[in-house]
């Protein structure tokens, strides 16, 4: 995406945000708002910070339809397994601490994969770097889940990849 596509797309993403967090469309909250998102995004382009990766718009509808709806489905069914062995009278924990070397190329594809297991009921990013993961789990399934090869793991480079396999 050209940066000036990019840009407009900062621009969208700040007024919609600002709108979204004001729950009021007055016309001088939504001039407030134009104004603080021109700010930032003049910012942003005066600090080289709206590139690829600073504002990865173009991760947005790979995201959207294929990455979100399947992390939906594991929190919900991590959740489950949380709330199965919080209620099981023996409290059948393991928790593991488990270190892998994830398989992402971009700093956003590790940000996702760290926050997308933490969001995981059950798991947790310790640590993080481009050369190892530390990551606690309630249970040694869970461990096993999330080490490098898994399905986050692939999901979340696929995601990353995705813009390349197709420009």
């Amino acid at each position: 995406m050209p940066g000036s596509w990019r840009t407009f797309s900062l621009f969208l993403f700040l007024l919609l945000f600002w709108w979204l967090l004001s729950g009021m469309p007055a016309p001088f909250l939504l001039a407030a708002g134009v104004g603080s998102a021109l700010l930032v995004v003049w910012f942003a382009r005066r600090l080289n910070i709206d590139d690829h990766e600073g504002h990865p718009v173009h991760l947005a509808w790979h995201a959207l339809f294929f990455y979100w709806p399947w992390l939906l489905k594991e929190i919900a069914v991590s959740a489950w397994q949380v709330c199965r062995i919080v209620l099981d009278p023996k409290l059948p924990i393991s928790p593991t601490l488990v270190r892998f070397k994830p398989s992402q190329i971009t700093d956003v594809g590790l940000v996702i994969h760290a926050n997308s297991i933490t969001l995981t009921p059950g798991t947790i990013s310790v640590e993080v770097s481009r050369e190892e993961f530390l990551v606690h789990a309630l249970t040694r399934e869970g461990a096993a889940g999330v080490q490098a090869g898994g399905a986050m793991d692939r999901r979340v480079s696929a995601l990353e990849s995705w813009p390349r396999m197709f420009s």
